[in-house]
């Protein structure tokens, strides 16, 4: 066990975590040459083609340092907060990190925030500035950045190029020095971390797990102590990073488990597993149940492809316990399913693996938050969407998600960052300045504040970028319920309710957010022989209006003569058979308007 090191990378989006990763491979011939490729560990061509990862992945090496060989654990982690839970527990499964901090950018509000859950972990950290190549690269104020934070020396900071391999040498050698040993646990029956798993056609679910006392080996009866699951242990093996069969995985190593399950679902990221036979064990700290935040819904233009969406969101559940799905019928859009996601790039990665693995075209609604609603009876809810909402009378009180929200940007930003929060019903909390900079032209400022979720799951980000010319970064954490003003606004067109263009919406957004929804269905929605009235309403209040005129035939262009009467007679016949239209008939929306108000 004194020679085996466990530790991950932790940076923020696009540092530079999985070609470091490549070169860490490629020095200690865990890959050979001719199977070398960038990003090895991104397995999907999505992760390659947006520079991110999006699924951690493990990996074996092995290396020699002054005659001894060394075993090495590592974590290739996601940077994203969408899958901040999953880094939790990848850290858990490890003594020690790499920080890594882009040399051209410095450090950024996910590397905080990553260092932050590190360090709850007590974990060694190893600070690594990284692409020292750049023309662009900032390294010494980079450096000064991270003395300042981490209350480091300036030797204490490895400069690496991931690009070139300059300094990696030295880096890894310095994890064998500074990540400590995994420490013998007291108990010497099985207990195992559950930090991911995925789901295989052929062996079921595959468990990726740190043992943490005892061993496994293939054919030991175990358990699932959160969700209460039992099964046979099939295959046990490592990652090379492709999976290596073994006999045995022991205390204090990384590798797999072939569970038999079915579902992800009972095996759950951050679960303990045991021998079934065990009756004493405890759960190893820090599990939680991985739930949606942003719901939306799903549905296909072609309505011929039900059956494959079908079989695609049946698919990624099955590797993916964070995703939840249901159908949803639109009068609309026809059937789909109503998608619980973990974030919104969650939300797009889903979006996207369906569009290209499943050959689809699809329409994705406008995301919302999950509400708790406590009724009068005393009755509490989880509301998903508008249609769910109780009468107003019904209702004790509403609370909606908040998030603490930190975000990094140049001073001169600070305004426009302000403006933007409060357009949102945030709360500024407070503003830092980050360490090391306090004599730069233009510093850099960390700014907390607490916004509902809904103020940033839809385009916050795109703002925040644009007003910060794409300088600031930001990184959430979900803080709890609050009480929240919020009403069901429903679209009326003629005499019909449009129960697919309800919403929640706060009591004070709902005139501006309503006025806009009927002025787009008045371009959207043809003329018809009968006057359509398109209303927002709240409860029975009309809190926005607008009217199509209808076409008016010219029914007196065939009289020649005779008296007025004729005349008013006709008029009055033509006005009572519109009168009875407008009660009665039907107004066809195109899709097109549906469309410019659901989609994102």
């Amino acid at each position: 066990m004194n020679q085996i090191r466990n530790f991950c990378i932790i940076a923020h989006i696009d540092h530079g975590k999985s070609t470091l990763a490549d070169r860490f491979l490629e020095l200690t011939g865990t890959v050979s040459h001719r199977e070398m490729k960038e990003q090895i560990l991104d397995q999907m061509d999505l992760e390659r083609e947006r520079g991110i990862t999006i699924k951690l992945q493990p990996v074996r090496m092995t290396y020699t340092l002054n005659l001894i060989r060394y075993t090495l654990n590592l974590i290739d982690t996601p940077g994203h907060v969408d899958f901040a839970y999953e880094v939790s527990r990848s850290l858990a499964a490890v003594e020690g990190a790499i920080l890594l901090v882009d040399a051209t950018q410095g450090i950024q509000a996910q590397t905080l925030a990553n260092l932050y859950l590190a360090l709850e972990q007590n974990l060694a950290i190893i600070p690594a500035i990284n692409k020292i190549d750049l023309p662009s690269a900032r390294v010494e104020q980079t450096a000064s950045e991270l003395m300042s934070l981490l209350a480091c020396q300036r030797e204490d900071i490895c400069s690496v190029s991931g690009k070139t391999g300059d300094g990696v040498h030295e880096l890894l050698e310095e994890c064998i020095r500074r990540v400590p040993p995994p420490s013998p646990m007291e108990h010497s029956t099985l207990r195992a971390l559950i930090f991911d798993s995925v789901y295989d056609d052929y062996r079921g679910v595959l468990a990726y797990i740190r043992i943490v006392d005892g061993s496994v080996t293939s054919d030991d009866p175990i358990r699932f102590m959160a969700s209460g699951a039992v099964s046979k242990a099939g295959e046990v093996g490592y990652f090379t990073p492709a999976y290596k069969k073994c006999d045995r995985i022991s205390a204090g190593e990384i590798g797999y488990m072939a569970t038999g399950l079915k579902s992800v679902h009972d095996c759950r990221v951050g679960d303990t597993i045991i021998l079934a036979t065990d009756k004493g064990a405890h759960q190893l700290p820090g599990y939680k149940d991985a739930k949606p935040m942003v719901f939306a819904g799903i549905f296909c233009k072609d309505g011929d492809q039900l059956k494959h969406l079908r079989e695609g969101v049946e698919k990624l559940k099955a590797n993916d316990a964070a995703f939840t799905f249901e159908p949803e019928h639109s009068l609309a859009l026809g059937f789909g399913f109503r998608c619980g996601f973990l974030g919104m790039l969650h939300l797009e990665i889903i979006k996207e693996r369906l569009a290209r693995e499943y050959d689809l075209d699809i329409i994705v609604t406008v995301p919302s938050v999950a509400y708790r609603v406590v009724l009068k009876t005393g009755e509490e809810r989880i509301i998903h969407g508008p249609l769910e909402l109780p009468d107003e009378n019904m209702i004790e009180s509403i609370a909606e998600p908040w998030v603490s929200l930190d975000v990094v940007t140049p001073e001169s930003t600070l305004g426009s960052l302000l403006g933007l929060v409060s357009e949102r019903r945030g709360i500024y909390i407070t503003t830092e300045y980050l360490p090391g900079e306090q004599q730069s032209l233009d510093r850099r400022v960390i700014v907390r504040f607490e916004i509902p979720l809904s103020g940033v799951i839809v385009d916050f980000y795109d703002a925040l970028k644009s007003i910060s010319s794409g300088y600031a970064s930001m990184n959430y954490d979900l803080c709890g319920y609050r009480p929240a003003d919020v009403v069901r606004m429903d679209i009326i067109v003629g005499p019909q309710r449009v129960d697919e263009l309800s919403s929640i919406i706060t009591r004070e957004e709902a005139y501006r957010r309503g006025k806009g929804i009927v002025e787009s269905l008045k371009k959207a929605i043809p003329r018809a022989q009968f006057e359509i009235k398109l209303q927002a309403a709240v409860g029975a209040k009309i809190i926005a209006s607008e009217r199509i005129a209808p076409f008016r035939k010219d029914v007196t262009s065939g009289l020649y003569g005779g008296d007025v009467t004729r005349k008013q007679k006709l008029l009055a016949k033509q006005k009572r058979g519109k009168k009875r239209m407008q009660g009665a008939g039907r107004v066809d929306i195109p899709t097109d308007a549906y469309l410019t108000i659901l989609k994102r």
